[in-house]
């Protein structure tokens, strides 16, 4: 969505339908997608803070949408922390460069150790 805005939802939906035949998953993932494109701008400011030596803007674009995807979920449901992080770094290693599992390892460690110091936070 970050490079075609214009993509109909309808296509979203069948593409998310056809990767993860379950009804429940395909709302699962809706959910993911729409909080990071309503928060984007928050998830970003969070990103940066962590990474203070990357400005997301710069960061790989698989990279930047895998962080924003977890830390929404890290965030915004009740998954356990740990698990969001392990499939963040399997997504960036199916889908991202040869660093970007190490990478979204240490800012995704970085931000559920500041969660976990820090609940009221959340």
């Amino acid at each position: 969505m970050e490079f075609n805005p214009d993509a109909e939802a309808v296509d979203r939906a069948r593409f998310l339908k056809g990767r993860l035949h379950s009804g429940a998953l395909v709302a699962f993932a809706e959910s993911l997608i729409d909080g990071v494109c309503r928060d984007r701008a928050a998830l970003d400011a969070r990103l940066e803070a962590q990474s203070a030596r990357w400005r997301v803007s710069r960061m790989a674009a698989t990279d930047r949408n895998v962080l924003r995807l977890a830390l929404h979920e890290l965030l915004h449901t009740d998954t356990p922390g740990p698990v969001v992080v392990d499939e963040a770094i399997e997504l960036a290693r199916r889908y991202g460069g040869e660093a970007s599992p190490t990478f979204v390892a240490g800012v995704l460690g970085g931000l559920l150790a500041a969660r976990n110091a820090s609940p009221a936070d959340g």
